[in-house]
């Protein structure tokens, strides 16, 4: 049930990344209507394991783009 959930959330953080571009985490947490963290981060990894996104740290702020 995770995995799925995971999946269907990967895809709303790569349309909505290729959208509106680079976006910050809480920015991106909004546009996806991710409720938590913990799912925002399942996510991010699981597209960063695939390689699809790039993660920076500007300051105290992360981003995130499409690769």
């Amino acid at each position: 049930m995770l995995q799925e959930k995971t999946g269907i959330n990967a895809g709303n953080v790569w349309n909505a990344l290729n959208e509106g571009g680079k976006l910050n985490v809480k920015d991106l947490k909004k546009a996806t209507k991710i409720k938590t963290d913990r799912e925002l981060n399942l996510t991010l990894g699981w597209l960063l394991r695939e390689d699809k996104v790039v993660v920076e740290e500007e300051g105290k702020e992360v981003f995130v783009s499409l690769k």
